[in-house]
Order: structure tokens, then sequence, then C-alpha cells
């Protein structure tokens, strides 16, 4: 257990980027360097968050964890990944200086976007050669890439995967694939998020508490498509109670910190209640909740699911649609919010060289963007 919260929290101090870059991480750690799963099982984990509503890159390390240590190993991986961008938005929360506003921090960020490129070329790059072997597959993920490209939103992904679903189920599925066994979901965890979400509006006017704790299970109960989509559900939830510039501040902050967005809640948290601490937890706890319920539900049984010949079938679909995803995520918002100037451009190719040619270590490849974006900004 140690081992395994080691692991995600050493990840957590360094995953930047988003929840596209946070999947390269994982990719690389957990595939190339560490060898706990391949590729295909890996694929299977990331397209199963994209079904699923919550954090996508926060359940694909729950999932890694659960399959590593069962649910001890889960909780592990959730509590070392998550922490650390937990005390650095506590941290933020309680500074009485504006820190995101300062040009040093503003530069460094911007070095640690040019690694996110890198790092989710990278992996787009490693899926693509793995699942897309052929003319279809290779057709899914390009048909994938446009569509979110040319329409992008949380209902063209759910379309797309649907599609690349359904095409793969017809198309891919392998004759000499065989299991009777049936699937047959966690009841448990998917009757308490049921409960959950269903009981606790009625109850949250007893405590302070208990009302946060609601207000927050909702909103991540409803987020599908990763951590930008919880601001719409997390600005109505603040309402009058917290100033807009604060409200901005923190998801500035949540954007530029390492590890997932939803830690955005966090911040709010600690704001909104007359006890900040107890507040901010109460606040991520009941924001990650919903979608690792639900990802309990379905996952212990999963590859019993995946082993039957439609469903595999299903799955090569979607795994090449996946690397659509990744490949579409990589230009907006990975590569749109990072590259500003040719200098930045630049500074890819040499990443892009020091990580695959000279393998550099992921922290000499910070050191090497936060470096670069400090000079670049005082050009």
């Amino acid at each position: 257990m140690f081992s395994i919260f080691k692991t995600f929290f050493w990840l957590g101090w360094i995953s930047f980027g988003g929840p596209a870059a946070h999947i390269g991480y994982f990719r690389q750690t957990f595939v190339e360097k560490l060898k706990w799963l391949d590729d295909s099982e890996y694929a299977q984990i990331v397209a199963l968050s994209q079904f699923l509503p919550g954090p996508g890159s926060s359940q694909v390390g729950f999932a890694l964890g659960y399959k590593r240590g069962g649910l001890a190993g889960a909780c592990a991986a959730f509590l070392g990944f998550t922490l650390p961008s937990v005390l650095i938005m506590l941290a933020l929360a309680a500074a009485s200086s504006h820190i995101t506003d300062t040009s040093v921090f503003q530069n460094i960020v911007h070095g640690l976007k040019l690694l996110a490129v890198v790092v989710v070329a990278d992996a787009t790059w490693g899926m693509y050669k793995n699942f897309c072997r052929d003319k279809l597959t290779a057709g899914l993920c390009v048909a994938t890439a446009i569509a979110l490209l040319v329409a992008p939103g949380i209902a063209t992904q759910m379309l797309v995967l649907l599609v690349a679903g359904l095409i793969g189920m017809q198309m891919l599925k392998s004759p000499n694939q065989s299991d009777n066994t049936p699937f047959k979901p966690s009841i448990a965890p998917l009757a308490m998020f049921a409960l959950l979400l269903l009981a606790l509006p009625m109850f949250a006017h007893i405590t302070p508490m208990l009302g946060l704790f609601s207000d927050f299970f909702q909103a991540g109960s409803l987020v599908f498509g990763g951590g930008h989509v919880v601001l719409p559900l997390l600005q109505n939830i603040v309402g009058d109670q917290l100033s807009q510039d604060a409200f901005l501040t923190g998801y500035a902050a949540a954007q530029a910190v390492p590890g997932p967005m939803f830690t955005f809640a966090t911040f709010i948290g600690y704001e909104m209640s007359d006890m900040p601490v107890l507040g901010a937890l109460v606040a991520t706890i009941a924001v990650f909740l919903p979608g690792f319920l639900l990802l309990l539900g379905v996952l212990k049984n999963w590859q019993s699911l995946a082993a039957k010949p439609r469903v595999s079938g299903a799955i090569s679909g979607v795994n090449a649609s996946v690397v659509g995803l990744l490949l579409a995520a990589l230009y907006q918002p990975v590569f749109s919010s990072a590259v500003a100037s040719p200098i930045d451009i630049a500074l890819i190719i040499a990443g892009f060289y020091l990580h695959k040619k000279l393998n550099l270590s992921i922290l000499w490849m910070i050191g090497f963007f936060v470096v670069s974006g400090l000079l670049v900004g005082n050009l």
C-alpha cells in the first residue's frame, strides 16, 4: 500500500497539464516503466473512465490502484495523487496575496504547459501505434479527432465513442473468442451512489457541513467530460457566497497546479465554510466520491465483460476512438493554451529530443521547462 501511495504521491506533484496529460504520465509510469499492466488493459480503463461521470484521470488512477491492491490500493492511489494538489489549494486559499497574479508564477506555468504538450503527444503516438494498426481503426481515430475539433463538447465525445463501439462490435469482433461468463455489476457501490444522490438533498438542511457535502456530491455526479465542466456547476453552488474575483482566482490556480482539477472544490470549500479546513476536505471528498462509486460498480467484472467477442470488438473500436480523443485534446486545450510563439515550438522540439533520445527523467524535464518558462517570460 505504501508503494502504491508513494508512486501516486510523486505523480501528484509533477502531473501538470490536465486530464489528457495525466493519462500520458500514467501510461509512461505504469505501462512503460513499472509494467503493472499492458497497453490494452490501460486503454480499457481509460475508455471506461470516459463513459462515467467524474474526474477522468483520477478515475484512471483509482482503477490502477484497485488493480494493484484492491480497494485499499485504490484509496492509496487516490490519496497519493490528490494530496499534493489539495495541499497547494489549501495554501492558496489561506494566502492573503494574489500569488497567481505574479509574473514569475505565470512564466513557470507557461513552461509546464509546454511540457504537457510533449507528454500528451508522446502518449498519443504510443497508443496510436498499438491500437490503430489497420485502416478501420486508424479511420475511427481520425474521425473521432475531426469530430471533436469541429464540434467540441461532451455530447460529441459520448456520441463518437458510442459509434466507434458499435462499429467495432460488428467489424472488429474476434471470431475465435468465446466467454459465457455473465457480467455481474457490484451492487453495493451502485446502491450507495443512488442512495446518496437521491437522499442527501432531503437532509442537507440539518447541518451546514451536510449541506456542503450534498451540494458537491450533486456536482460530482453530473460532471461528464472532465474538470472544466465542473466550473458552471460549482459556480451555481457558490452563488453570492464568494466574490467573482476569488472564484476565478481559485479556478485559475486549479488549472495551474499539478494533479486533478477537481481540487478546485478544495478552494471553494475552504472559502465557503466557517471551519475552512474541514469544509475544504468535505467538499473535496464529496466531489470525487460519485465517480469512484460508479467505477467500483463496474470495474471488478469489466474484464469478464471485455472477454466476450462482440464486447471485445467494441472495445477495439473504442480504444481507437480514445486515441482520437487524445489527439483532439493535444490541440485543444493542451497545444492551443501553451503555444504562443515560435520559441514555444522550439522548446517543444527540444523537449522531444531530451525525452525520446536522451531519456531524460521527468524531474529533469520539469526543471528544463520551468527554467525555459522563466527565461522566455523575461525576453
